[in-house]
């Protein structure tokens, strides 16, 4: 196994930036490299120590749910190698089987988290308001209980440092416009 990388240094391309897993550089005007690094992020603080492999891990996790769903929504995929698109042997070792070329979108400033059981941050809405985003759950369930039915959990998208907050849908609405906010939640 590859010894684990911290972080990539693609100077071929400009840095973009640089989150709690990814670094994302670009590749002409629309369309960027992310690298998927083994940095380990658990509530939203990077840890010190990598997890070698798990930057390929992620990247084919979602190379594989991406190509899964591509017929219920578009996704940012370009197909095209990373590797073609970096220069020098170091370069295209940094990004063999954990990197992607991606259409430069713009972000939207949510998360759509779908959730089946009462657990995290989750356990601690319901425990202090009965509900979980808003939506009110049955009275007495218990920690990480599978809920009666999956629910829509959206929350914000926290910049680096900061932390994802659970909002509900109306916030969405505000966030991103009534179309999008529902067109995110009946895909999810």
């Amino acid at each position: 196994m590859n010894p684990p990388l911290l972080e990539s240094h693609i100077a071929s391309l400009p840095l973009l930036g640089r989150g709690k897993v990814r670094d994302n550089y670009a590749v002409g005007d629309d369309k960027m490299l992310i690298v998927t690094s083994d940095r380990l992020s658990a509530f939203d603080v990077i840890l010190p120590d990598p997890i070698p492999g798990k930057g390929a891990v992620l990247t084919a996790v979602a190379d594989f749910w991406f190509g899964k769903l591509a017929h219920v929504i578009p996704n940012q995929l370009t197909g095209i190698a990373p590797e073609s698109v970096v220069s020098g042997a170091d370069e295209k070792a940094q990004v063999a089987n954990r990197s992607v070329v991606v259409k430069r979108l713009k972000p939207l400033a949510i998360e759509a988290v779908v959730r089946g059981y009462l657990i995290g941050s989750g356990w601690k809405d319901y425990q202090a308001t009965g509900k979980v985003c808003g939506i009110e759950l049955p009275a007495g369930l218990k920690l990480a209980q599978q809920l009666p039915e999956p629910i829509y959990t959206p929350s914000t998208k926290a910049e680096l440092g900061t932390h994802d907050e659970n909002i509900d849908f109306e916030a969405t609405v505000r966030l991103v416009g009534k179309d999008i906010a529902e067109q995110v939640r009946d895909v999810a």
